[in-house]
């Protein structure tokens, strides 16, 4: 979107404020005295405020709390809203064949608004070789009937060589060119900027579980955590398709089992093996750990005609020396912490452009992966800008973590993997994964050990100080998780307890580092908001590679720039605003300009607002830099859209959204996905 259609929103909106008071983007200065509130932050000295973890807001631009339902209050009313229709129609869903269910679907499918993405992008009725089979709809009348009017600005295809993809469906529409009689965008055909895509023969596969792992298998024989397997686990029938328990299975740590057994394979359970020989899927095609082990040696005792097994003795290949492996050099650069939800691809293309040099990807589920799911291989996508990227996993046992790996390697162009072993979302480490994993360091070891063995590319690890708040012991691991295999490891300095309340533990980072062998290098994260806060860590420990920026980069993007050109940027309303509009015409390219992608982008710029909003201006504070865990009281910014872009409100998020994006579908509601606990005045305050 252009500044001239920008200002134009812009302009409308205060016009509409002048009209209309109620809908005031910045309250007028009160003509009385604040409240006992606000008295009580202008009472309180720099220091004292500094001492309560209260942003020290210069005292003209204080205000008394508008008077409006708290954050949190309208988060939870718009959560509740959103669920409400969800939970009063499970009844009827629930009630419902799935036959029926599908007929209900294909019935959406066929209706104008879901128009075939054929005959859209070309315009033409027969360029669809389904015709009346086709289950989405041919009516393009229809659909121009009820397409919702077009959005101010331009198609983020138009400098593209190849058509809009989305041809009819695209919501700038009126902005295409070198069009015909439908308004379909002409052109030559180029490359996608954007890799990492999923094959559908890979795809089809893995849904039916007959994709071959021979590295990692023969890694894993190597290890000898197959025969550990064998020797060690019983195998449940199935009691309903798609669904298996598993039998009681000692932990790794308390198996002794030596490397490399000879023991006799189990006898292969019919109820479990299928007839190619791989084991059965476990909760939607999920298989434990000892499932497919116990399934894998026994195909492997016996391999089909044909198939070349490979094995470290015939194959020295496998056996690579680590000197030979590529190796990252981490130091000094500018790190981009992999992040859920927020840190997608445009948001990873923004970050590039400030000033990042090393992008990680969303964390990917081993599981999921090896399943062919298209949502989760979405988190692997690579944009070209990316120069120096790394793709972050997530499994609980050697086997998929391995396989994972070898199937990343083979379909998937990054620099390093990462494995994810201190994430704190309770699903996660109810599967035995993330910060789990730092109560085993026996499954640690094999982990690494089996990831490094099957791939060339440099293997990172992520953890957290541990498990429990006081129980650290990354300290007595570091040592061995070099020896095991990571060329990196980055240490979170909160425990898995602590989540991201108080302050990161730098302190013991600095041990752990001065402790690491000189081949691994120990990058530190936590609470890096600001060019000095990135100096004084590293002044602190030359030994530390580099820092991990995360939180810091969701909140201001910018600081990247400001760690390379060493300055507090006061960073204006205007310019933050072309960081969005940047991000949204990103967006756009990356999810679609159709309806569908429009308001995809929208979800996640929103996800994004609810993390800037926290950002104070330099110029309003006086003591600098800002602190990751102050609470702003409540402020004025020094214009009306800088007041907008600091308010807690879902409501103001979701205006800054329309600025850019046009106005929100009827019925829209948004409540953000994610919570810091640094931020939870009950807990903090």
């Amino acid at each position: 979107m252009d500044e001239s259609a920008t200002s134009t929103i812009i302009t409308t909106t205060e016009e509409s404020v002048v009209e209309n008071p109620e809908l005031s983007l910045v309250p007028p200065p009160p003509s009385e005295p604040a409240d006992s509130h606000s008295q009580s932050h202008s009472e309180l000295t720099t220091e004292e405020l500094v001492a309560k973890s209260i942003a020290p807001i210069k005292k003209h631009f204080l205000r008394p709390p508008p008077l409006r339902p708290s954050s949190n209050d309208a988060v939870s009313q718009t959560a509740t809203a959103a669920t409400a229709p969800s939970q009063s129609s499970s009844f009827v869903k629930d009630k419902k064949s799935k036959r029926q269910l599908k007929r209900e679907r294909r019935q959406d499918q066929k209706s104008s608004k879901n128009i075939c993405p054929l005959i859209a992008k070309t315009g033409d009725i027969t360029s669809c070789p389904y015709n009346d089979k086709c289950r989405f709809s041919h009516d393009v009348e229809g659909f121009k009937a009820q397409k919702p009017e077009d959005i101010e600005g331009e198609c983020p295809f138009l400098d593209s060589e190849e058509p809009c993809p989305y041809g009819l469906a695209c919501r700038f529409l009126g902005t295409h060119k070198s069009k015909d009689k439908d308004g379909v965008l002409g052109g030559k055909k180029k490359m996608s900027d954007e890799c990492n895509g999923l094959n559908k023969d890979v795809q089809k596969l893995l849904w039916k579980n007959k994709m071959k792992f021979p590295k990692a298998d023969a890694k894993l024989k190597a290890l000898g955590l197959l025969g550990k397997a064998k020797s060690k686990t019983k195998i449940v029938e199935e009691k309903e398709e798609h669904e298996t328990v598993p039998a009681e299975v000692p932990e790794e740590d308390d198996l002794d089992i030596k490397v490399g057994s000879d023991e006799p394979p189990m006898k292969k359970p019919k109820s479990v093996i299928e007839e190619n020989g791989s084991s059965a899927k476990a909760n939607n095609g999920d298989v434990t750990f000892m499932e497919k082990v116990v399934g894998e040696s026994c195909t492997q005792t016996e391999p089909e005609a044909g198939m070349d097994v490979t094995t470290p003795e015939s194959d020295r290949s496998l056996k690579l020396h680590p000197r030979e492996k590529k190796i990252i050099d981490f130091r000094e650069k500018l790190y981009l912490a992999p992040l859920t939800t927020v840190g997608n691809l445009p948001f990873r293309r923004v970050c590039k452009v400030l000033g990042a040099d090393v992008t990680c990807g969303e964390m990917a589920m081993c599981t999921n992966l090896l399943q062919g799911q298209a949502s989760e291989w979405a988190l692997l996508r690579r944009h070209s800008s990316e120069d120096l990227f790394g793709v972050q996993i997530c499994g609980a046992y050697p086997d998929t973590v391995a396989r994972a790996m070898e199937l990343i390697d083979q379909e998937c162009s990054v620099d390093f993997i990462d494995i994810n072993m201190g994430c704190p979302i309770d699903i996660v480490v109810e599967k035995g994964a993330g910060s789990a994993l730092l109560n085993k360091p026996m499954r640690i070891k094999s982990i690494i050990e089996a990831a490094s063995g099957t791939v060339d590319k440099p293997i990172t690890v992520k953890v957290r100080t541990g498990f429990f708040e006081g129980k650290n012991r990354i300290d007595s691991l570091i040592t061995d998780i070099g020896n095991w295999g990571a060329s990196a490891v980055t240490i979170h300095g909160r425990s898995r307890q602590q989540r991201y309340s108080k302050l990161a533990n730098w302190d013991y980072v600095y041990q752990c580092a001065r402790k690491a062998p000189d081949a691994l290098q120990v990058m530190g994260n936590g609470d890096v908001f600001s060019y000095l806060d990135w100096n004084t860590r590293k002044a602190d420990c030359p030994e530390l590679a580099t820092c991990m920026i995360a939180r810091g980069a969701l909140i201001k993007p910018w600081i990247f720039t400001e760690i390379k050109e060493q300055r507090h940027w006061d960073i204006t309303s205007g310019e933050r605003l072309n960081i969005l509009k940047d991000f949204v015409r990103l967006g756009l390219e990356h999810w679609g300009s159709d309806t569908k992608g429009v308001e995809t982008t929208r979800r996640f710029l929103l996800e994004w607002l609810s993390y800037t909003c926290r950002y104070i201006p330099v110029g309003l504070l006086d003591v600098i830099p800002q602190r990751l865990n102050w609470r702003p009281p409540s402020y004025y910014g020094r214009d009306d859209l800088e007041t907008l872009m600091v308010s807690d409100s879902a409501a103001d998020w979701v205006r800054i959204s329309e600025m850019l994006l046009g106005k929100v579908p009827d019925g829209f509601t948004f409540a953000p996905k994610h919570k810091s606990n640094a931020y939870d005045r009950a807990e903090n305050g």
